[in-house]
């Protein structure tokens, strides 16, 4: 009968490590232990399949500063543990009551991020790529139970995965490097095989009295939950393992069918702003338009754990209704942006990142020759034409402007536009709202606000500059003074 416990645990790891490739073989393995019966379970397995598997076991371990006397038992156990097995062993303390409270977050979680981010951080140290973890198969129950609760999508239905990227989960408190993985060896098993395992190998391990805490809202479903909905179903462990199993093949096609996508739908990805292409975002099926701003959302914000049904459905409605300039709020300063043909979710600060264009905050006045902008990267010239010829009206380029000088004015000026501006483009019957120009020209609206009008001392608007000239300044063939208005980038800039 023990040897039976020992080969069942043994043979679904060695099946487990096969299946998902959960290690490569020459390498150091970071093991998280806490003391308690699933890390022990895992670390005494590891360890004797380490030869098998060709790796080496360094075991990590991390006090956080809550339970007092228990605690440092706890850690001295574990480090004790290694020692007795020859292991490699890295203990250390965080005061988690404190992180939680400095970064407004449940105990739960503090300690979560604090305990992962510690592990990553370990395996940095002694050169290992794997991280590994001794979640279960009850503990893959509680998971999909929990965001059942939370009223979660497909991810979080498919619960843990037995092997996954550190850096996509989320929550680190600093950001792990890349090429670290998170793998469960003990994901198939259940806690009664554990124990088995334990009780055979004679192995006794620590007792954690905070799994009893009922404040805590895994606990509660352990311990209240899952027992009252037994009940109704006594399989209903293993009903909702497969389920978590079949759901997340569904994903991982889901995600590989986003991977194919990717490309055609994104104009531009940048570390604070990624930009789709509205019309084929739209084309693409509901699932797929879901997972698209879930993905954007978490490359954007790594940090980002709880990216409500509500946040993401919103963002689906003001993206079919195409209003442009239609903005929502996300967590984690992330702003979504119906743009002109586009779809940004962007931090708040690079939604309409500053261009390379000649924008201004306070009035320009001009003078003939060279005038400099107010940021020094652009400058601006106003010169006499000697001998005009209306050709150069076809060749000039949106940021040239030439006037009929005796109907312009004497004093020019740049300045920004005002509530109210009016403005006779060239072309046009007659005076349109300067606002109304600005958007059929399909200018963001931040930058509206700074673009620069040319206006002489009667503050009649002569240009939007590279947009259009006013139709009463433009220089026909028997113009006697021609004008020409230039903005250029300054030498050097």
């Amino acid at each position: 009968m023990e040897k039976r416990a020992i080969a069942t645990v043994r043979r679904a790891v060695r099946e487990a490590a096969l299946r998902f490739q959960l290690f490569a073989s020459g390498e150091p393995v970071v093991v998280g232990v806490s003391g308690g019966p699933d890390s022990l379970c895992l670390l005494d397995v590891l360890r004797d399949l380490a030869p098998e598997f060709g790796i080496t076991v360094h075991v990590a371990h991390l006090h956080h500063g809550l339970r007092g006397a228990e605690a440092d038992a706890d850690a001295a156990f574990v480090a004790e543990l290694a020692r007795a097995w020859g292991l490699p062993c890295t203990v250390e303390r965080m005061d988690v009551h404190a992180l939680a409270e400095q970064e407004g977050l449940s105990l739960e979680e503090a300690a979560r991020q604090a305990r992962y981010t510690f592990l990553a951080e370990v395996a940095a140290r002694v050169g290992s790529h794997t991280i590994a973890v001794a979640h279960h198969a009850d503990d893959q129950v509680e998971t999909v139970l929990m965001h059942l609760l939370r009223g979660s999508g497909l991810a979080g239905l498919r619960g843990m995965r037995p092997r996954m990227p550190l850096p996509e989960y989320h929550g680190l408190l600093r950001q792990p490097p890349e090429g670290l993985w998170l793998v469960r060896p003990l994901l198939g098993i259940w806690r009664r095989e554990i124990e088995a395992y334990l009780q055979a190998k004679r192995l006794t391990p620590r007792f954690d009295r905070s799994n009893l805490d009922l404040t805590f809202f895994r606990n509660r479903l352990r311990h209240e939950v899952l027992p009252f909905l037994e009940r109704l179903n006594p399989r209903l462990r293993e009903t909702w393992w497969r389920m978590a199993e079949a759901l997340a093949a569904d994903y991982e096609f889901l995600e590989q069918t986003l991977r194919q996508v990717w490309p055609t739908v994104v104009v531009s990805e940048e570390p604070e702003r990624i930009v789709f292409d509205l019309a084929r975002w739209r084309s693409l099926p509901l699932s797929l338009r879901r997972m698209a701003l879930r993905e954007a959302a978490f490359r954007l914000a790594r940090r980002l754990r709880d990216l409500g049904f509500e946040h993401v459905e919103k963002a689906i409605r003001i993206a079919e209704e195409g209003r442009t300039g239609s903005m929502l709020t996300w967590p984690e300063d992330l702003r979504v942006v119906v743009a002109y043909g586009n779809l940004m979710i962007a931090r708040t600060g690079a939604v309409w990142p500053d261009p390379d264009l000649p924008l201004l905050t306070a009035p320009l006045p001009l003078r003939p020759g060279e005038t400099p902008w107010p940021d020094g990267r652009w400058v601006a010239i106003w010169e006499e034409i000697s001998a005009w010829d209306p050709i150069r009206l076809q060749h000039a380029d949106p940021w040239t402007l030439y006037l009929d000088a005796e109907r312009a004015g004497t004093h020019l000026a740049f300045r920004v536009r005002r509530p109210g501006d009016r403005f006779h483009p060239a072309g046009m019957p007659g005076p349109v709202r300067l606002k109304t120009l600005l958007i059929h020209q399909k200018i963001p609206q931040a930058w509206r606000e700074r673009w620069p009008l040319l206006v002489n001392e009667r503050d009649e608007i002569l240009w939007v500059a590279g947009v259009r000239p006013a139709a009463f300044i433009r220089p026909g063939p028997e113009a006697r003074r021609v004008w020409r208005i230039a903005i250029r980038r300054a030498i050097g800039k």
